[in-house]
């Protein structure tokens, strides 16, 4: 049994990491509440936009705009999102295996010819894929500092760019989808060549009439590119709100573990105490006895 010096020591130490657990769950339960609002916010407009778009380019040709192009997938880029900050249980780690996950099953081939790029937002991603010699393009970190629409459409913008210009035959993103603080689901989606609406979605929205002006090809030539920087930005908002969530609850997990330890470091304490008097009165009756004696 531990002696009481190295108990004690244990029981101050654990307390100090509790005091700490609870503060950053204080403060992921006040970011959150914010990062929750963003993205609650967004979510009706981009999920408009997103159907209004896709009604619109049913009648389109594939070559009305340079952004719904189909080629043949020989330069993948993949956006990983993830955050910069750790002790967000596996929040990061879910993301880049997912996106890893995404580039062996569909994309090795170009992988093994040297063919596949990452744009990663995020500090934690940024390291892994630089650790390993990926071809990171870039440094997106600072877009935490000041998250709004204008500095997410710098990125999206240059990513636009690759692919217009064939840098990129096809983008695709990962991210985490944020439900509520305790639930954030990955997500993988291609966002260029923009994907055609599903089959299923078409019939949805085939009977929806929209009266046009200017034209229909003018108005799609000006929604495709918003279009597109929404949604990255709606992935970072996401993302964002996933972070803090899935942060406040680690926190809340390692403060219950903390508790946990300090009841059975106390009960330690204790019996090592007990056992320590114990001892000290045997020597004492021993003691008198061999005196008496």
């Amino acid at each position: 049994m531990a002696n009481l010096k190295e108990v004690r020591n244990r029981i101050k130490s654990v307390s100090s990491t509790q005091q700490i657990t609870k503060a950053m769950k204080m403060v992921s339960a006040a970011k959150l509440k914010r990062a929750t609002n963003a993205i609650v916010q967004l979510r009706p407009y981009a999920n408009k936009l997103k159907e209004l778009l896709a009604n619109l380019s049913q009648s389109l040709e594939d070559g009305s705009s340079p952004y719904l192009q189909e080629r043949e997938p020989v330069r993948i880029l993949v956006v990983v999102v993830s955050s910069n900050r750790g002790l967000a249980g596996a929040f990061n780690a879910n993301v880049i295996k997912t996106a890893n996950n995404l580039i062996a099953e569909k994309y090795s081939k170009q992988l093994a010819a040297g063919n596949v790029s990452i744009v990663a937002i995020g500090k934690k991603s940024q390291e892994f894929y630089e650790r390993r010699k990926y071809n990171v393009i870039g440094n997106n970190n600072d877009l935490y500092l000041d998250l709004n629409f204008e500095n997410a459409s710098k990125i999206t913008e240059s990513i636009m760019e690759g692919f217009v210009h064939g840098k990129y035959d096809r983008v695709e993103l990962v991210y985490n989808h944020f439900r509520n603080a305790a639930v954030q689901y990955l997500v993988a989606e291609q966002l260029l060549p923009v994907p055609k609406p599903d089959k299923k979605d078409a019939v949805k929205t085939a009977n929806v009439d929209y009266i046009l002006e200017p034209s229909q090809e003018e108005i799609v030539e000006q929604l495709i590119p918003k279009n597109i920087k929404i949604q990255l930005y709606r992935a970072v908002l996401d993302s964002n709100a996933s972070e803090h969530g899935a942060r406040m609850t680690a926190m809340d997990k390692a403060t219950e573990n903390a508790g946990d330890l300090l009841k059975a470091l106390k009960l330690s304490y204790n019996q090592a105490r007990q056992a320590a008097i114990t001892t000290e009165l045997t020597e004492i009756v021993s003691g008198a006895a061999a005196l008496a004696g």
